[in-house]
């Protein structure tokens, strides 16, 4: 009750327009909250920022890079690798003992100029050699690994056709990255991860056929990654019911990219402030509940998506008015509704 009250408090006086200058409210930590890490993507410019890294350590022990570990930043159009900015992130982790999640491995928006120049043998065995470098420069660091990213199409009618499909096939791209990276990093947990599979139902069954038939076949799929971008104006109890039916696998799952937009997109939008606020709390506090009932052994993380509202990559939309809140603090670091909707789906 206590703490309840507490969080409430710390809301209302930031919803009174609290100035900058005014001694900052501490929220509860998040992660005292829960046995489950808390995490949060990163970007190494973001270490500079003491405002940042002091809501990071408070709030979360687990940190993903954002980019700087993806495939456009660490291989070259010469096929050279650069590791600046990973090893930094890796190494921040160290230093504030926080868990290190990578991603992503192989993605279908992310593939290479060299890659593309390179006849079908080579390309397989540069295919292993680089889910082989990337993974084992953090091996034993990394405690997951995001291995195929976004495999399921758009609107949920199969898979995408991608440079890694057309070379490997639909499924063999998937099956094998999965085999490589056991090989380079066998004590991380392997995740095939996604988006929309609570906003979409018929991308998010498409997704759970997919690990079913990989699984089936002996691929070592070790959890299911859901990025959590809500859609707030998704019916309640469509996140509940896709978290349930992706635990009959008995595998790890992971809140992986949590943010919720409260932007409505090609449409008039007539809702009020209040109204968007009240969609944005139900939703990503049924997030959170349903992450809760998992198994403990199921709870792997509950990453959000960025720290601050300014953090957030929907804030660096060409369309942004600088007005949509989709994470749990604001850009003077105070807590956001939607920091009490995670408090309450967990407490």
């Amino acid at each position: 009750m206590h703490r309840r009250l507490f969080l409430a408090s710390t809301l209302a006086v930031a919803a009174c327009g609290q100035t900058a200058a005014s001694p900052a409210i501490q929220a509860t930590p998040l992660k005292s909250l829960v046995p489950f890490p808390i995490g949060t993507s990163a970007m190494t410019g973001q270490f500079d920022d003491p405002a940042w890294v002091d809501l990071c350590l408070t709030h979360t022990s687990q940190l993903t890079p954002e980019w700087e570990m993806k495939m456009e930043y660490i291989l070259s159009e010469t096929g050279d690798y650069r590791w600046d900015a990973p090893d930094r992130i890796a190494d921040f982790c160290t230093t504030h003992g926080l868990r290190l999640f990578g991603t992503t491995l192989i993605w279908y928006s992310q593939d290479s100029a060299w890659f593309r120049s390179l006849d079908p043998a080579r390309f397989r065995t540069e295919y292993d050699r680089y889910i082989a470098e990337v993974a084992g420069r953090y091996r034993g660091r990394a405690t997951g690994w995001d291995v195929v990213n976004e495999a399921v199409a758009e609107d949920g009618n199969g898979l995408r056709d991608c440079l890694w499909s057309e070379a490997l096939g639909q499924d063999g791209y998937i099956a094998h990255a999965f085999e490589q990276a056991k090989m380079a990093e066998p004590d991380a947990v392997l995740f095939l991860n996604d988006y929309n599979l609570e906003n979409n139902p018929v991308k998010g069954a498409t997704f759970l056929r997919l690990v079913e038939r990989m699984l089936a076949r002996g691929v070592p799929i070790g959890g299911i990654g859901t990025q959590s971008h809500l859609d707030i104006e998704i019916p309640e109890g469509q996140t509940t019911a896709f978290i349930r039916e992706a635990a009959q696998f008995g595998l790890p799952i992971h809140v992986s990219e949590l943010d919720a937009s409260l932007r409505r997109e090609g449409r008039i939008d007539t809702r009020s402030h209040g109204q968007k606020l009240a969609q944005q709390t139900a939703r990503v506090t049924e997030l959170a509940e349903a992450f809760m009932d998992l198994p403990a052994a199921q709870r792997f993380a509950f990453t959000l998506w960025g720290v601050r509202d300014t953090d957030s990559w929907l804030r660096r939309d060409a369309r942004d008015d600088g007005k949509d809140s989709p994470l749990l603090f604001n850009a003077a670091g105070r807590p956001n509704p939607m920091f009490q909707a995670v408090v309450d789906g967990f407490t």
